[in-house]
């Protein structure tokens, strides 16, 4: 952890670089402490895990001021981007974590003097220490040493002055590499956290007005995706993957949309995966599977996170016998007829693999 130091300097100088007061508004600094353990997901943490995680963040947001809608629905919200280090509870085998990743902050209460919060990021994080067959078999966590970093945290916020206040709450971190690396179990911190966040720049006032009333209307949308995996045998192999669905969905209020869909996924790692010496145990049609699921999705503007739970229907996974799977989505609909996304397909809590998808969509009024 020698080095530690050095990023941190890094850190703490890279935002003051980047903005200063003359150049931009309505601009903060967050500096937060964290201090918890890891969850002991699979049962060789609990032999590996010698103390707690200790850990800080670094972040510069932007607030909004209620210049559209969407601003004003969600309390005037926050953008930013968060530099973090954690130790892993393992210097040996986990070694430490640091992790950049840029953070949506909606306000679920905001008063003069008192804020309560949920944040969610999404980004990169570089884990010092990976599995190797060699000198870290221990590890089995993480096969490597980039990995997507997905932070949630629940946070109350004390106003000490205009520009200075206090923070305090709960975190959620998980870092895996998407099983495009094996082994990959991933590693989940539960922690604690305060710090300070004092507002640097001009500092514009609010824009309030009476929001119009939200459509109520149906969706339909035709999505494809495709992505890839590795499979759980150490191997090299990138395997291709792909879904198409279709999906409806009710706008039942301005920030969540519900419904449901059928699902097709493909999967080429199967006959792998399956291991099997009798060539009769495998059929071509096992690389498929067919669903249904149900959908919730909440909204900003274009930008939408959706989280889909669905069940095998028809043609069933023959590798992990699971009978439900789940999707956790980003979604943007950059016009009013196409969209993007980025989705990753699990069983419960076991990372199945990562899509990318293009998709159709239209609209009509109820």
């Amino acid at each position: 952890m020698n080095y530690g130091w050095k990023i941190g300097i890094f850190v703490l100088i890279l935002p003051l670089t980047l903005f200063s007061q003359k150049q931009s508004k309505n601009l903060s600094l967050r500096f937060d402490g964290n201090y918890g353990f890891i969850l002991p997901e699979y049962q060789h943490f609990n032999y590996l895990v010698e103390k707690p995680i200790v850990g800080f963040e670094l972040s510069l947001s932007k607030k909004t001021t209620g210049k559209t809608s969407w601003e004003q629905a969600y309390k005037y919200p926050e953008f930013g981007l968060t530099f973090s280090f954690s130790t892993l509870g393992n210097q040996k085998v986990f070694g430490e974590e640091f992790a950049v990743y840029p953070y949506f902050q909606s306000f679920l209460i905001r008063k003069k003097k008192f804020q309560l919060t949920n944040q969610f990021g999404l980004g990169l994080g570089y884990a010092t220490k990976k599995f190797d067959l060699e000198s870290n078999f221990e590890n089995i966590s993480v096969g490597s040493h980039l990995n997507i970093h997905f932070n949630f945290k629940l946070s109350s916020r004390f106003m000490l002055t205009e520009r200075l206040s206090v923070n305090a709450g709960l975190s959620f971190n998980h870092y895996s590499n998407a099983n495009m690396a094996e082994p990959n179990l991933g590693v989940n911190m539960f922690t604690a956290f305060t710090g300070i966040n004092y507002a640097i720049g001009e500092q514009t006032p609010f824009t309030t007005s009476t929001l119009p009333i939200p459509e109520k209307k149906h969706e339909v949308a035709l999505i494809v995706a495709a992505g890839g995996k590795h499979t759980r045998a150490l191997q090299s192999t990138v395997y291709f993957t792909s879904s198409l669905s279709g999906e409806y969905k009710f706008h039942w209020k301005r920030k969540l949309h519900i419904g449901g869909g059928l699902d097709l996924f493909y999967d080429s790692s199967t006959k792998t995966e399956m291991n099997v010496s009798d060539a009769e145990a495998y059929r071509s049609m096992y690389d498929f599977r067919t669903g249904i699921h149900f959908s919730q999705e909440l909204v900003y503007d274009r930008f939408s996170f959706v989280l889909q739970e669905g069940f095998y229907i028809g043609l069933t996974d023959h590798v992990s016998k699971k009978t439900m799977y789940n999707r956790a989505i980003l979604r943007w609909k950059f016009n009013e007829t196409f969209l993007l996304s980025f989705s990753m397909k699990s069983h419960l809590h076991i990372l199945d693999y990562p899509e990318l998808g293009f998709g159709y969509f239209f609209t009509t009024k109820k």
